[in-house]
């Protein structure tokens, strides 16, 4: 079987098993995606949910985030962590999309990684999510069963991005790494995955190789 082969096996299982392929961070336009993404590095989702609302209410615009003041935003993210490096970074980029891009979120990744604090995977989900555009995701999910499925090697982000796009149904790619963070909560745990209850059991590399006996102990 190859890799490709592979790819379109796991997108199908997913798609069955996952029919919802919805991002879990909660926003209603695209700055507040990018705010919401930025937060979430070293965060759960659901804890980067509980802070946004407060958030948007005290910051409701892209003009209301640059005037400040930075502090205000430590204070109402300082549960998310890191929330001095954050806030620095939320407030230098409102300010360069408002000074460089006219206020508008831009639609590729080279341009959303110029921005203070936005890397790859914040740029391939705003990407994927608000242009529709085919985007890779790689994040601690994708890169943990992508490799124990046998699609990636290795865990550097850009390195697995680049394998997956070579060997993904590039119109499935944005849904498919949404199903992942489901499914890596649900089932394909990083300490002991559940592979009896796995749909993707059949083809998975980890599940075909790994004895029964190191699964159950979390052991890769």
């Amino acid at each position: 079987m190859t890799e490709k082969q592979r790819a379109v096996l796991a997108v199908e299982a997913l798609k069955k098993e996952y029919p919802d392929a919805i991002c879990s961070l909660t926003y209603t336009e695209p700055l507040q995606l990018l705010i919401a993404t930025r937060l979430s590095a070293q965060c759960t989702d659901a804890r980067v949910n509980m802070v946004t609302p407060a958030l948007f209410e005290r910051f409701p615009t892209l003009n209301a985030f640059c005037d400040g003041p930075v502090e205000d935003i430590e204070e109402i993210i300082r549960s998310c962590g890191l929330y001095k490096t954050k806030a620095r970074d939320i407030y230098a980029m409102c300010n360069k999309l408002r000074s460089d891009y006219n206020g508008v979120v831009p639609d590729t990744v080279e341009e959303l990684t110029k921005l203070p604090g936005v890397g790859r995977k914040t740029a391939n989900l705003v990407v994927g999510d608000i242009y529709h555009k085919p985007a890779v995701v790689t994040d601690t999910h994708c890169i943990r069963i992508c490799g124990r499925l046998g699609l990636s090697e290795g865990k550097e982000p850009l390195k697995v991005e680049k394998q997956l796009r070579a060997v993904l149904p590039m119109d499935e790619a944005n849904d498919f790494c949404h199903r992942l963070v489901l499914h890596g909560r649900a089932v394909c745990d990083a300490r002991k995955p559940k592979c009896e209850i796995c749909c993707m059991r059949e083809f998975c590399k980890y599940a075909q190789e790994t004895p029964v006996a190191e699964k159950k102990e979390g052991k890769k």
